[in-house]
């Protein structure tokens, strides 16, 4: 919340000058391109991080790719309301066929009630808590940057101007503060929505809003929740493909609209580093704070831009 403060001070007319089209541009296809691991993962039949084999491979491969080519054929060829749902789509067909080859289990919705209220944890306040995540917040903060910047892209409005980042990183904080007051884990932005958002076209506001309101209500439907649990990885990951990739084709497209020379020396180092140090894995920080990923590339493309000195016809 903090940080919304020091955005609004120092005014949308700075930020857009150290965050160019040359750092927002690779920064978000490090959001999607960082992330297609976990995708890749998942339709194998493994976990995001890919340290276990959840589904057999050959099951989970038929699975994922089936999945993927439904949400390919609503999206590309679907038409009026079927144009709106791809991913819906992909994760029905998926879980048909993995209902089919019998990967899916049960035991989670027959032990689960049908009404139960969420577990709920009162927050404690602890200095030395609250003095070691405050750090550590950083990260997520820059994180919803990136995001703010991602989902500008794709639906041609700039929502750092208007609601304002203040705003988003204040309702991000306040979030985060509601969650923790009700024993729920701490929010963030979630970057997969963008290729959501992107692939269906749907950029109105208030249908995350009446998502929103209609989630919280199915949270008190124990079996609800476990049925969605069922859904088989291979299912997510297969469209996951999809998400990701979008994500980094934004980032692509934003460098292309922006006509800069990417062969310049400097808008190369600045897009060269950016990519390498996010996608690559790049971190610095030990084991109680570190930055790597988008925070990491994103304050690295900022403090390149800042450095690195224009080219004479750039300044001129």
């Amino acid at each position: 919340m903090l940080l919304s403060l020091l955005v609004k001070f120092k005014g949308v007319a700075t930020l857009h000058k150290i965050l160019p089209p040359v750092v927002v541009g690779p920064v978000i296809m490090v959001i999607g391109l960082a992330l297609a691991p976990v995708a890749v993962n998942m339709a194998m039949g493994k976990s995001g991080d890919g340290s276990l084999q959840l589904i057999d491979y050959n099951s989970a491969i038929f699975i994922s790719m089936f999945s993927l080519v439904v949400t390919l054929i609503f999206a590309v060829w679907g038409k009026g309301v079927f144009k709106l749902i791809p991913i819906l789509a992909g994760v029905v067909a998926g879980y048909g066929l993995s209902l089919g080859l019998g990967v899916v289990q049960f035991d989670a919705v027959t032990n689960a009630q049908w009404l139960a209220v969420p577990n709920f944890t009162l927050p404690e306040f602890k200095w030395q808590a609250i003095l070691f995540m405050v750090p550590v917040a950083i990260a997520p903060a820059i994180e919803h940057i990136g995001d703010m910047m991602a989902i500008s892209q794709v639906t041609n409005k700039d929502f750092l101007k208007k609601p304002g980042l203040h705003r988003t990183l204040f309702g991000d904080g306040l979030a985060t503060s509601a969650a923790s007051l009700f024993g729920g884990p701490p929010n963030t932005t979630y970057s997969e929505v963008t290729g959501a958002v992107m692939l269906t076209k749907n950029f109105n506001p208030k249908v995350m809003m009446w998502t929103a309101v209609i989630a919280i209500a199915l949270a008190f439907i124990a079996k609800m929740g476990a049925g969605l649990q069922t859904i088989p990885v291979p299912v997510m990951g297969g469209i996951m493909i999809l998400l990701f990739g979008s994500i980094a084709v934004v980032g692509l497209n934003t460098l292309v609209k922006s006509g800069d020379d990417l062969t310049a020396p400097r808008n190369l180092s600045i897009v060269a580093l950016i990519l390498v140090c996010g996608i690559g894995g790049m971190h610095i920080g030990g084991s109680q704070f570190s930055l790597e990923g988008v925070s990491l590339c994103a304050i690295l493309g900022i403090i390149l831009n800042l450095v690195l000195p224009k080219a004479e016809s750039e300044t001129a």
